[in-house]
């Protein structure tokens, strides 16, 4: 299965985990990735602690549980290659239907893009090819 295919069929939750430079960590919520056409991940993102804990290191780990029983799931291990401020490819891939006033309101967003380094199923230590 693809990656774009895994991630459209599976519902679950998402944990977008960071460190800043001198190694504080933060761990936030997130919804599925978009999978980008090189096939990298490119997540939306407000000006909060995990969008500046990726302006001091780009290193970054998602965990998406899926929805059920047990624990299903993927890690993926990810570092971050650039940013695209495309106002336009952001309102295509966002789910949120906010008028522009309110989303202005929730500050500048940003499409933070990554490549994957590593692919490992949620629990032990078996990489996945996806």
């Amino acid at each position: 299965m693809s990656l774009k295919d895994y991630f459209t069929q599976k519902k679950g939750t998402g944990v977008l985990a960071t460190a800043a430079a001198d190694g504080r960590v933060d761990a936030a919520i997130y919804a599925s990735p978009h999978v980008m056409d090189d096939g990298g991940l490119a997540f939306i993102m407000r000006e909060h602690l995990t969008y500046a804990n990726l302006q001091e290191n780009p290193h970054a780990t998602y965990l998406f549980r899926e929805e059920g029983k047990g624990y299903r799931g993927v890690r993926l291990f990810l570092k971050k290659v650039r940013e695209e401020e495309d106002e336009g490819q952001m309102a295509q891939m966002t789910k949120r239907n906010l008028s522009p006033e309110e989303d202005a309101a929730l500050g500048p967003k940003h499409l933070v893009c990554f490549q994957i380094d590593k692919s490992l199923e949620l629990i032990g230590d078996s990489e996945i090819d996806l």
